[in-house]
């Protein structure tokens, strides 16, 4: 795994990783510059600062194996080319971000909902296990809470070209194009992995349209084709960009179980009957009936007259 993790840094350093490299920077500043909180979190890919156009007060770069990969060197992370040049005597950029962590991104060392903002650029790629990676991020997440993710979409020039090097590589010619990495992950198999998790994916972009090419002089003379690509084929794009947002469903509230089924019927007679009852003619009086007197009664009475 490390000899991938220093391939694919090797290899942002190419035309195409530099272009590549670009337009994700571009991505990342735009989504995190009005996110909002305290802690923040990028995990990997120390060539890319996801980070910088966000103002939370907390920022962190963890590396998981990259980081192991480069050394125990102190102060800001080198990728693999400063590696060479600092084991050559030379010096690392100073304009390199200083690492905070060294973690694998299936253990991050952050309580459950303790973090604002979380950043993974090619992460999942390099993971040796994108579902728990995912979870992880689930679980440290705070409820609103948003991870940005870019990564390589398989399905685009640039993915069709990486799976005719390896059917060449198997005939034994031929080389790679991208980096020799983990399995490329489409973004609608990340989409339901979201979605499993309770994620919710609020805005999704696809770039970087030029064809497979490694010079830069080709890829500037292909440069028409990212505007087309973006009208007429958006969704076959070298690398997609997903900004997610954890939401957490409440509760609904259940009537009373003390609450008694004579105590439901009682109510109030509804308007519409009492309109009725009031329109409807009333009812005669009820006329007195006289009481027969028995038998005994009426002989006394004449006994009595005859007196």
């Amino acid at each position: 795994m490390s000899d991938q993790i220093i391939g694919l840094h090797r290899w942002f350093d190419s035309p195409p990783g530099r272009y590549l490299l670009a337009w994700e920077q571009a991505r990342f500043d735009d989504a995190v510059a009005d996110i909002f909180g305290y802690h923040s979190l990028q995990l990997g890919m120390p060539l890319l600062d996801g980070l910088r156009a966000n103002r939370m007060p907390h920022q962190w770069l963890a590396l998981g194996q990259e980081g192991f990969a480069a050394g125990a060197m102190s102060g800001p992370w080198a990728g693999a080319a400063d590696a060479d040049a600092v084991s050559a005597g030379g010096s690392v950029p100073p304009e390199r971000r200083a690492i905070d962590l060294l973690t694998e991104s299936v253990a991050l060392p952050f309580a459950e909902n303790s973090l604002d903002l979380l950043v993974l650029p090619h992460t999942l790629e390099l993971s040796i296990d994108p579902h728990a990676t995912l979870r992880e991020v689930e679980r440290v997440l705070m409820p609103e809470g948003r991870v940005v993710i870019s990564g390589l979409n398989p399905a685009s020039l640039w993915g069709l070209r990486q799976r005719r090097a390896r059917l060449y590589q198997r005939l034994g010619k031929g080389h790679l194009y991208l980096p020799d990495v983990g399995e490329f992950i489409g973004y609608r198999r990340l989409r339901d992995w979201l979605r499993l998790l309770s994620f919710e994916v609020e805005s999704a972009q696809f770039g970087c349209y030029r064809p497979a090419v490694r010079s830069t002089q080709w890829l500037d003379r292909f440069g028409f084709m990212d505007p087309w690509g973006e009208k007429w084929w958006p969704i076959f794009g070298a690398a997609y960009f997903v900004v997610a947002v954890k939401r957490v469903h409440g509760m609904r509230l259940l009537e009373p179980a003390w609450r008694t089924q004579r105590q439901r019927s009682a109510g109030t007679v509804p308007i519409a009957n009492r309109a009725h009852t009031a329109t409807a003619p009333a009812a005669p009086a009820a006329q007195p009936v006289a009481r027969k007197r028995p038998a005994s009664f009426k002989q006394h009475d004449k006994d009595r007259n005859t007196v």
